[in-house]
């Protein structure tokens, strides 16, 4: 599941303090095993603090925890109406070894379009072991249905890094999304459904990356607190 290589200042709901528990079933074939998020995101009068936490539960025979990720994003306020700078931290481990950390900087510039409102942010990207220096483009989206029962919410993230394997100096883009629609039964359960979208992202079980668009749909549970 691996969100956010976020983050990002995400509108997660128009409270001033979020924080869910989510439960995801991999509904794909060859990635049927559970997946936990835990995320929380906190305003404050000098800008606003998000992170989460993704595990994996697809460790062989007991099916336990075989991934673990997670992100951290500091959004500091400036003068600028809608502008804020960021710091962003992104780290994990697997079956197959380290994820890689990566430190980020950069703007969150803050579109209000009506019907929804788009934060972008623009990041320097550093990686773990990277030859050079990486960009990074994220913008997250949170849209009320049906007089708030229902959710369409999500993230897109674009960035660079080192072309894998080849000994060369080349770049390569990444793509990553992932749409989510919810429905609030009441204040504190929501079922809904994730797809997640990517190129260049998915690793098999040896850690290599998977060649093309992969599309993995998942069914969850999320609980508000």
């Amino acid at each position: 599941m691996i969100h956010k290589i976020v983050p990002v200042v995400l509108i997660l709901c128009s409270i001033a303090i979020s924080q869910n528990l989510q439960l995801h079933y991999e509904a794909s074939s060859d990635r049927e095993y559970l997946v936990s998020t835990l995320e929380m995101f906190k305003p404050d009068k000098y800008g606003s603090t998000f992170w989460f936490v993704d595990m994996e539960y697809d460790a062989p025979e007991v099916k336990g925890v075989s991934l673990v990720y997670w992100e951290i994003a500091r959004s500091f306020a400036t003068p600028i109406n809608n502008l804020s700078a960021t710091v962003q931290y992104n780290d994990g481990v697997a079956n197959f070894g380290s994820l890689g950390q990566a430190w980020m900087v950069g703007v969150n510039y803050y579109f209000d379009l009506g019907f929804v409102a788009l934060p972008l942010d623009i990041l320097y990207r550093s990686f773990q072991g990277a030859k050079s220096a990486d960009f990074q483009l994220t913008t997250t989206w949170f849209i009320p249905l049906m007089d708030g029962n229902v959710e369409f919410s999500g993230f897109i993230d674009l960035w660079t890094e080192d072309e894998a394997g080849d000994g060369s100096d080349g770049k390569r883009l990444v793509l990553q999304t992932e749409p989510q629609v919810w429905y609030n039964a009441n204040e504190h359960l929501a079922i809904g459904t994730e797809v997640e979208i990517s190129s260049g992202f998915v690793r098999d079980e040896n850690g290599d990356i998977v060649d093309g668009i992969k599309a993995l749909p998942t069914l969850g549970l999320r609980w508000n607190f």
